[in-house]
Order: C-alpha cells, then sequence, then structure tokens
C-alpha cells in the first residue's frame, strides 16, 4: 500500500494483534526527523509509533484503500480547481483535447510552460544548488504520528533520504533553470504529502472539510511561493522506442511504455504513469546531481534496466559513482556508445496541486530500431510497478482509450499528453494519432 493510503488516524480494535517492535531501519530517519521538528526527546516519536500500532486495523485499511479507487483522476482534478477557483496571472489548468476527448489535470501551468520542446543537454539545463532556510514550519504532530504507525503496521518501504526542493524555476523553450535547495524525504512524507489523502478521503466520504490543505496550501499564492513552502517533486517523461515491421504487429512504430504504479511505492500508489518517473533527488553529488537529466538517466537504469544498485532504497550507498561508464548496463552502454541514440527533452513543466509538488515532463526516445532488436527482451519494470505496458504508436483506437483511463495520475497524464505532442512532431511515419489540442492554460 503506497502512502497515499496511509493518511486518516488509525481505527482502535481491541482485537488487533500488537506489534511489539518498529522498524527502524526503514522509519528511523523519520522519527529523527519528527522528534527534532516537534521538540521531543530522541525516541519520543519511536515510542508513540509503537504504542498506536495496536490501534491500527489493517483490514479496515484495505477497505479505505477501495473506497479510495473509486475516485477517478478527473474527479479529483476538478475538486481542487473548485478549492483554488480561478488561477489568474496567465496560469491555469493543463487541459488538453485528444479526438473527441477533454481532459484536465491538476497541473497548474502556464503558455510558457509547455510544449517546451527542449533538449536537455549542459547548454540548456542549468540548477544551482543553494543553501535556503528550512521551509514547511510547524508539524501536524498527530497526522505525522498516525501516518508511521500505519507505515510501520503494513511494512511500507519508507527510507529517509535527501531530496531536492524547488526553490526557484526559470523555464522557457530552449532553456530550463532553476534553484534547488535539500531537504528530507520525512519532511515531505510527513506533510506535503498528507494533502492528498486528505482529499481523497474527503471525496470519497462526501466531506468538505480540507484542515492539512487549509493550513499548509490554502492558496494560489502559496502554490507559487515556492521558497515560502517545500515544494519537493520530479521527473518523469514518456519512453517512445522505435521498433522495425513485424510481420504480426505491423508496420514500423515505437513502443510506448506506460506503468501500472506499485501499491509500496510513495507517489502515485496504484495508478497509472508513464515510466521513468522519479524524484528529484540526488545519488551521490548533490551539486552534480541536480539536473532533470542525469534523475532520468538513473531511473532509466532503474526502473527499465535492472539496476538495483542505484535504487537509494534497496543499495548502492557504498559506491562512489553508482553512473559511472563502466558500471553502465549493457543497453544503457550501447546507447552511449553513438551520438543521437537516446534523445532526452523537458516538453513541459508545471505544479502539481495534488500535493504542490513540481513536475518536469519529458520525452525519452530511442530513435534506432536496432536497440529494440538487440535489447527489447532487457526492458523489464522493477519493483515500482506491478505491471508494464506497451502500446504501438500507430494503434490510434488503443491510445485514445488510454488518454480516456480514469486510472492515470495527473502528473502522468500531464507528461503522456505532452510526450505524445512532440512524438507526433518527430516521429514521421512511425506515428499515427489523432491530433492532441492544448486548451488551457
Amino acid at each position: 500500500m503506497g502512502i497515499g493510503e496511509l493518511l486518516s488516524a488509525p481505527v482502535v480494535d481491541e482485537t488487533a494483534p500488537v506489534r511489539a517492535e518498529v522498524d527502524v531501519s526503514s522509519l528511523g530517519g523519520a522519527f529523527d526527523w519528527l522528534d527534532a521538528r516537534a521538540g521531543w526527546l530522541p525516541e519520543s516519536s519511536q515510542w508513540e509509533v509503537t504504542s498506536r500500532l495496536a490501534a491500527v486495523d489493517t483490514e479496515v485499511l484495505h477497505d479505505r484503500k477501495v473506497r479510495r479507487a473509486r475516485i477517478g483522476r478527473a474527479q479529483l482534478a476538478r475538486a481542487l480547481w473548485d478549492y483554488y477557483a480561478d488561477a489568474g496571472d496567465g496560469f491555469g489548468a493543463y487541459r488538453g483535447r485528444y479526438g473527441d476527448r477533454e481532459v484536465i489535470t491538476s497541473i497548474l501551468t502556464r503558455p510558457g510552460w509547455v510544449d517546451l520542446g527542449t533538449p536537455l543537454t549542459p547548454d540548456t539545463e542549468r540548477f544551482e544548488l543553494v543553501s535556503a532556510a528550512e521551509a514547511g514550519g510547524d508539524v501536524d504532530v498527530r497526522h505525522a504520528v498516525d501516518r508511521l504507525a500505519e507505515a510501520a503496521a503494513l511494512d511500507v518501504r519508507m527510507t529517509d533520504l535527501p531530496i531536492y526542493r524547488l526553490v526557484e524555476a526559470d523555464i522557457e523553450r530552449g532553456a530550463i533553470r532553476g534553484s534547488v535547495a535539500t531537504s528530507m524525504f520525512s519532511e515531505y512524507a510527513l506533510s506535503m504529502d498528507l494533502l492528498e489523502g486528505e482529499l481523497v478521503d474527503a471525496l470519497a466520504g462526501g466531506g468538505r472539510k480540507l484542515p492539512l490543505r487549509d493550513r499548509f496550501l490554502p492558496d494560489l499564492s502559496a502554490v507559487l511561493d515556492l521558497r515560502g513552502r517545500l515544494c519537493a517533486g520530479g521527473a518523469l517523461a514518456l519512453c517512445a522506442i522505435a521498433r522495425p515491421a513485424d510481420p504480426y504487429r505491423g508496420p514500423a512504430d515505437f513502443a510506448l511504455l506506460v506503468q501500472e504504479r506499485s501499491g509500496t511505492v510513495l507517489n502515485a500508489a496504484g495508478r497509472l504513469a508513464v515510466i521513468p518517473k522519479a524524484f528529484h533527488q540526488p545519488l551521490k553529488d548533490a551539486r552534480a546531481d541536480s539536473r532533470i537529466s542525469t534523475t532520468l538517466m538513473r531511473e532509466l537504469e532503474e526502473e527499465l534496466f535492472g539496476r538495483d544498485e542505484v535504487d537509494g532504497t534497496v543499495g548502492g550507498h557504498r559506491l562512489a559513482a553508482p553512473m559511472h561508464p563502466s558500471r553502465l548496463s549493457e543497453p544503457m552502454r550501447w546507447l552511449m556508445a553513438g551520438a543521437g541514440r537516446l534523445r532526452m527533452e523537458c516538453t513541459g513543466f508545471g505544479l502539481n496541486l495534488v500535493s504542490g509538488n513540481y513536475e518536469f515532463a519529458g520525452l525519452v526516445a530511442i530513435d534506432d530500431e536496432e536497440f529494440w532488436t538487440r535489447f527489447g527482451g532487457h526492458v523489464e519494470a522493477n519493483w515500482e510497478a506491478v505491471g508494464l505496458r506497451v502500446y504501438s504508436s500507430l494503434d490510434t483506437e488503443q491510445i485514445g482509450a488510454l488518454v480516456a483511463d480514469e486510472s492515470w495520475s495527473n502528473e502522468g497524464l500531464f507528461a503522456f499528453l505532452l510526450g505524445l505532442r512532440r512524438l507526433g512532431e518527430l516521429g514521421g511515419d512511425r506515428v499515427r494519432l489523432p491530433e492532441l489540442t492544448a486548451i488551457g492554460p
């Protein structure tokens, strides 16, 4: 079960088994952070969580997961825009029309932030690592302890690693620039990431009160105040791999990859998303790793090419240079050996109203069909996905149905739509899709 399923107060069940111990190896960093932020003595939050485990009924948590799954992506987006009302100042919801289908997302963006088509190269992508005052203010201790108690009860994977928070963004076609500072994942997981579950629970139960959102992200001014709040986020991209003609499949096309996210991930659990998708975070060198392209390269290795050692949640901490050329997977080594074999572009940027996250959408395209012939059998999703779907860029009907699927995460659909638009411009005869029209903001 993902972090989005772990957000309401525990339900007391006198017959529920008591978990006597908390797995400190997976939650220890979160305890340390909460002790410091709440002004408690060391190990106080661990004691609080341990004492609450007896009140956690996992059957009730799973029932809530079923109720939450009934809340579709569009319903979530509309509820958020009802809460925040009109954006103004050139900002608005990212909307699109694909064939006869019109979709709205929870992504706050502006015309200069979408359809960028900007190659991610050292010349076009610059991020500065800065020292910034800690954001976030006080913490809602009750909700934080409840979150950790439920995570411990369900053995959710939650590793307290450094992440980037966006402090400043300067986005335009041909130039992706910004300033980032580092924070710890626990701060995000125990504050801003609580907002999604609160909203979904309110929609599922017919309620209207959103006290955490009223506190942490009450209006669009707060959403846009990057320096004044914890704005975590990430990079995600539509991966398109050229395939040769096939007597059964048909003419040459692109294989478009879409993942079904596992329930044990901490972001977009149980939803459809493009792949790669990751938190923007340093692997070793916080300054050098701040580029979006670095995150996408790492996630290609981890999520599609089987490199567990670059997954900070399972290992790799002892390696000085996990992405050193000598350690690359065979598919990645082949891509790096020839100019133009791998193309990465930023297609758009926005702020996700679900939890206030920043989203860098992209397109990862492999234009040389020899890659599929050599390495198509190597492409396999990692533990973060329960399924990997493959769609043909020539299959108008199936892609149209996919766009309408309510299982998408909002950021996943944002990146998928922008990626399709860009691929339609570049793909030539390999791409046959209905026109995708951006109708907002």
